[in-house]
């Protein structure tokens, strides 16, 4: 079947056998190249097809948006050329970020606009949520993980999107990474200035331009800054972890913000994440994804530090009351001081390892930072000073409503077939630890060392694994589908049989494993890597 392309024919199916259009004897073959299959979507400033490059080898699909604004007003005319033209500008100048369509062609023909980009075969996250339903905390995190550091790239090429909201977020069939598209609402012509001295960096537009109760207040008043692009994150996040739009959520009548608390069942801690990226006053919310990523990366510290601020070493109850002597004093100061000192040196390796990934995604993708201490950092080896927790005590304590093991020493520990499911375990020593056909189910394993666990039949779909040591575990027909396995160190683990469908795991990480022909790859197909 093909599809005429003309925007005026009555009838635009065709069979496959004949050059040129039945209903209105236009060629289907546009600029002798590109054949229409289907239209895919029509919006008030034209049309999208799905189409086929002819003039390259095996003809691949290609994504065609032909520019007619349904109203006749030259003013709007005027606006959608310019939009439009915007689009292909941008697209031409971020193409290259493995998670942006790419510009492939544009030009005019039959006096219409048209620009050509390259195809993404997947489902968008709007689509996901209806089949699957609403995601776990855990999911979210990993959701912000992946989208933050492209939105950070984005905005290092001085280009605001504006419609960041599920429906515009594909996840790719080809490797399961979210790809970011319709450029066509995007402001790329951002004037210096900060929110703090009224600039609010960027320049006023002459129409308000984003989807309602994604954009925040400031982008449908006509200023948007970078961080209108924060706040529509924010806000797909809400979605995805309630399954509810904007406009089914209810909003404080005097405030303006939205009341989403009461439908989802997060940690504090995510919790005032999400608060601060859903800030309607611009002022008070994150500027950029960077101070984003860096509140969810250091959020296994933060607890940690207000330890270090606060105890005592001879208080009985290990919180430390207001120091009554010098010595007193001294003994807090110093203890403060270790503790900021290790959140100043985590800060410092997570900014460098995420300017790496930034500086290497625009042309090759990611590449993995060499892994140390097997994802054990110097606070995992202070940490390990706490009391070693027996079985027991985890499991009655998971039984008791306790989620949060974080830096904790669990090696060597028998936990056979236990149920830790959503359990936050980031920096802990799991060495030798017996976690076979354990429920892990989005569990936090973030940087925690699992050199030789048995984690063998494990459930661990969702769960979050990067950075973590995995060298010489066992996990064999583990079930680790959708599961974010990011830098982790697989060198030696036994793969055979595990399933990896869709887990975030590279090339080079799976080359250091030991697979089988039983082994489910993140493709879907079963073999060898």
């Amino acid at each position: 079947m093909s599809y005429c392309l003309n925007p005026s024919c009555p009838h635009p199916r065709n069979p496959d056998n004949i050059d040129v259009c039945g209903a209105c004897g236009s060629p289907l073959l546009m600029r002798d190249r590109y054949k229409g299959m289907r239209a895919l979507g029509q919006g008030g400033f034209g049309t999208t097809f799905l189409a086929v490059d002819t003039g390259l080898p095996g003809q691949p699909p290609c994504v065609i948006k032909q520019l007619r604004p349904s109203s006749n007003d030259p003013n709007v005319f005027e606006m959608a050329k310019e939009l439009f033209e915007r689009e292909a500008e941008t697209l031409g100048r971020i193409g290259n970020h493995p998670q942006v369509p790419r510009l492939l062609d544009y030009f005019e023909y039959n006096k219409d606009f048209y620009l050509v980009q390259e195809f993404v075969s997947g489902h968008n996250l709007q689509q996901e949520v209806k089949r699957n339903g609403p995601i776990s905390e855990a999911g979210a995190r990993q959701f912000l993980q992946e989208i933050l550091p492209m939105l950070q790239y984005i905005h290092g090429q001085r280009v605001i999107h504006r419609d960041i909201k599920p429906a515009n977020l594909i996840r790719r069939d080809q490797d399961k990474k979210l790809v970011l598209i319709d450029f066509g609402a995007v402001k790329n012509q951002v004037s210096g200035g900060t929110a703090s001295n009224g600039n609010d960096q960027t320049a006023l537009t002459s129409f308000a331009i984003g989807t309602p109760g994604f954009a925040p207040p400031e982008q449908m008043a006509l200023r948007p800054v970078y961080a209108s692009d924060i706040y529509a994150v924010g806000v797909t996040c809400i979605y995805l972890l309630t399954a509810k739009s904007p406009k089914d959520l209810d909003y404080n009548p005097k405030t303006g913000e939205m009341v989403w608390q009461k439908y989802v069942s997060v940690s504090d801690s995510f919790a005032r994440v999400l608060t601060k990226m859903l800030e309607v006053s611009v002022r008070h919310r994150y500027q950029s994804a960077e101070e984003v990523l860096r509140d969810l990366d250091m959020e296994p510290y933060l607890q940690d530090l207000a330890r270090g601020l606060a105890a005592q070493p001879n208080s009985p109850t290990g919180i430390d009351p207001l120091p009554s002597s010098g010595r007193d004093r001294s003994m807090a100061k110093n203890t403060g001081s270790s503790a900021t000192q290790r959140l100043a040196m985590a800060i410092r390796e997570k900014r460098r390892a995420r300017q790496n990934l930034i500086d290497n995604s625009g042309i090759q993708g990611y590449t993995s930072p060499p892994t140390r201490g097997g994802g054990a950092s110097s606070q995992g080896s202070k940490a390990s000073r706490k009391a070693k927790l027996d079985t027991d005590a985890v499991l009655s304590g998971y039984l008791k409503g306790r989620r949060d093991f974080a830096q904790q020493n669990l090696s060597l520990l028998d936990l056979q077939e236990a149920d830790l499911s959503g359990g936050i375990f980031h920096q802990a020593k799991l060495l030798k630890t017996n976690l076979q056909g354990a429920n892990l189910t989005n569990t936090n394993f973030g940087r925690a060392n699992l050199t030789q666990s048995n984690l063998r039949d494990a459930k661990l779909g969702r769960a979050y694994l990067s950075y973590a040591n995995l060298e010489g575990a066992d996990l064999r027909g583990a079930d680790l589908s959708y599961a974010s396995l990011s830098y982790a160190n697989l060198k030696g683990a036994n793969l055979c049989g595990a399933n990896l469908s869709n887990a975030k795991v590279t090339e080079e990480q799976l080359a250091l494993a030991k697979t089988n022909w039983a082994t489910v790859l993140p493709s879907g197909k079963r073999g060898f890597w």
